[in-house]
């Protein structure tokens, strides 16, 4: 396998630099960040060869249990690079950073915006969670900081008082968030990546990334479910 065993140059080394310290960037930042690095540290550069620059610096982060994984925002179906560590499940990762009512905290949002209708939760619905905390009660005030937290830290993101996961979060969590919630965790129809905001067909179930709904749809003369055929109801993004 002539990728396994590819060199890692200053460039690479550079360029994971970079991405450790923001944790998450998005696809056209990441390209930039490739050409840039290839051409400081004069290493040969190809605009197509992102991924095979990326599976350079990863099999040399394997050891680590670590990994540079490709997502996609939901917001806007772009693509993003993220760094996730392997070795131990997020939820224990983070709790090196976070005490244990605020965990509990980031657990009960992540219910509820899961097994929510369209991938948010309201801040007044967390807010009245956390004086229901088994660990320890916050005060409303607390709970406004940490959620503010959970958002800087890239865990949660937030729009006119609506919380989701962030685009990192679902990377980093995609297999915890399936096998913790089989029940109402679902991939979408089209990327067959974990979906949280998304639209559901109301014949049959299935699910769809707003994204990926408005490029599937986006042919078709008229909106049907790409799984039984039904006419979508819900309105197009």
């Amino acid at each position: 396998d002539v990728a396994m065993a590819a060199q890692m140059t200053d460039a690479h080394r550079r360029f994971l630099q970079v991405l450790m310290s923001h944790g998450i960037m998005e696809g056209s930042e990441t390209r930039k960040l490739h050409r840039r690095c290839c051409e400081i540290d004069k290493v040969y550069y190809a605009h197509d060869k992102l991924d095979d620059f990326i599976s350079t610096i990863n099999s040399h982060l394997q050891p680590l249990f670590m990994q540079i994984r490709k997502g996609m925002s939901e917001e806007d179906g772009k693509a993003h690079y993220a760094l996730v560590n392997l070795a131990e499940t997020e939820i224990t990762k983070m709790a090196s950073d976070y005490t244990e009512n605020e965990l509990e905290l980031f657990r009960k949002t992540m219910d509820l915006i899961i097994s929510s209708e369209n991938g948010f939760a309201s801040s007044t619905d967390i807010l009245n969670l956390a004086d229901q905390l088994k660990t320890k009660k916050m005060k409303k005030k607390e709970a406004e900081q940490v959620l503010k937290v959970f958002v800087e830290d890239k865990w949660l993101s937030e729009r006119n008082g609506e919380y989701t996961l962030h685009t990192r979060c679902i990377i980093e969590m995609e297999q915890y968030i399936l096998s913790n919630y089989p029940d109402v965790a679902r991939k979408c129809n089209i990327c067959h990546s974990l979906a949280i905001q998304s639209q559901v067909c109301e014949s049959c179930g299935i699910v769809m990334h707003l994204p990926c709904v408005r490029k599937y749809f986006r042919a078709q003369t008229e909106p049907r479910c790409p799984q039984c055929n039904d006419f979508w109801s819900c309105d197009i993004p």
